[in-house]
């Protein structure tokens, strides 16, 4: 006991360590998340004018139909997300383990590479490699002989979303790829020495061993995709700030379009606080449909 309460420090000790913490994280999260939910029942457009309207803003935004096109924008950016980010990142998982592949340190670094770089920087660059008359994209369609696929990729509503979403999922995939290897290292051997006893090949040991040992990890990883997708801004707001028309606006977007370009920031405070209760309704689903599989 005394062995135990030696190494331990007291419940007191831990509090004071965890206060520094508490405090920052209610100054810069709880804080303006309450101010933000107060914001939302007044007419406000800065200053010290407010002008208490109740649920109005509410009832704007379920008939905003900008909202829901930039609802499901982001939609579409977490679906494809889903299955670019996780499902590229587990494949390259799974292969990285193979003892054929050479050089694991060095794809690992490759792929992690573009997770460090700013959302700005990766914009830029897309916008570079999307542009029509000089970009590297038509460039390269070009000099294959492939003409008729060339687009003006960031200008075109019709493709402007899948472009928009290729930068995106390309520059998370090395996160949720570290992820992943590291909860294979804590699968046992032996269980894949068993099943190359019993004959099974390499993607079944995959299918069989892998995936059902990491299902609480993916089940994580979509929680993750789910909610930093849901705040994208960054990437879009570089490349086509929310254009043409509103086809790739996302909702960040549009509540900084509301709040400080229009600025209508008691229901620029409401669409937050509607993104806020759709991401939590996202994640619930999904961790439902993950509980009912289990």
């Amino acid at each position: 006991m005394r062995a135990k309460s030696a190494v331990r420090p007291s419940n007191k000790k831990i509090y004071l360590y965890l206060l520094p913490g508490l405090a920052i994280y209610t100054f810069v999260v709880l804080i303006p998340l309450f101010m933000a939910l107060r914001y939302s029942f007044y007419k406000w457009s800065g200053g010290p004018n407010l002008q208490f309207i109740g649920l109005d803003n509410f009832v704007t935004l379920m008939q905003d139909k900008v909202f829901w096109i930039s609802f499901s924008n982001n939609l579409y950016i977490i679906v494809m997300s889903i299955i670019g980010q996780i499902g590229i990142a587990f494949l390259i998982s799974v292969l990285l383990t193979r003892s054929w592949v050479k050089w694991r340190q060095f794809h690992r670094t490759v792929i992690f590479i573009p997770n460090v770089l700013a959302a700005v920087i990766i914009g830029f660059l897309w916008s570079m490699v999307y542009n029509q008359d000089y970009g590297l994209l038509n460039y390269l369609l070009k000099t294959v002989g492939l003409e008729s696929w060339i687009s003006p990729w960031l200008d075109d509503p019709n493709i402007v979303m899948a472009s928009v979403t290729v930068p995106i999922v390309w520059q998370f995939i090395g996160f949720y790829l570290i992820i992943f290897m590291s909860a294979m290292q804590n699968i046992s051997e032996e269980l894949y020495e068993a099943a190359k006893i019993d004959g099974a090949s390499g993607w079944k040991q995959t299918w069989y061993i892998t995936l059902p040992m990491l299902k609480g990890t993916i089940k994580v990883a979509i929680m993750l995709c789910i909610a930093g997708n849901m705040k994208i801004f960054d990437h879009i707001y570089v490349m086509t700030g929310g254009g043409p028309g509103y086809s790739s606006t996302v909702m960040s977007q549009y509540a900084y379009d509301v709040s400080f370009d229009r600025f209508e920031l008691g229901y620029g405070s409401a669409v937050s606080i509607g993104m806020l209760i759709l991401s939590l309704i996202l994640i619930l689903i999904s961790q439902l449909i993950g509980r009912r599989e289990n």
